[in-house]
């Protein structure tokens, strides 16, 4: 009885550790294409791709916005604050 319990045991875990391998393989790959993807996109716009880049891209200060574009409607800022919430005293 207990060279079955074992062996149930055994091929449970091997049966696991299959899956696990597998899934495992599933997200290395999607990985890899993914960066794959993101080097080609990088290649075809001109900008290095690297992670020297990316840090030097991301230490910049962001630049002005541009008119016509965001903020707001034909590049018109908005006079209020952006609050979570206004409160109101109701009598």
């Amino acid at each position: 009885m207990n060279l079955i319990q074992n062996t149930l045991r055994a091929a449970l875990f091997l049966i696991l550790a299959f899956f696990g391998m597998i899934m495992a393989l599933i997200f290395m790959a999607s990985t890899a294409l993914a960066i794959g993807v993101l080097y080609i996109v990088a290649r075809l716009q001109g900008r290095p791709f690297g992670v020297k880049a990316y840090w030097e891209e991301r230490r910049r200060p962001p630049s002005p916005p541009q008119p016509g574009h965001w903020p707001g409607p034909a590049g018109k800022s908005r006079k209020q604050d952006v609050v979570d919430i206004e409160m109101r005293e109701i009598p």
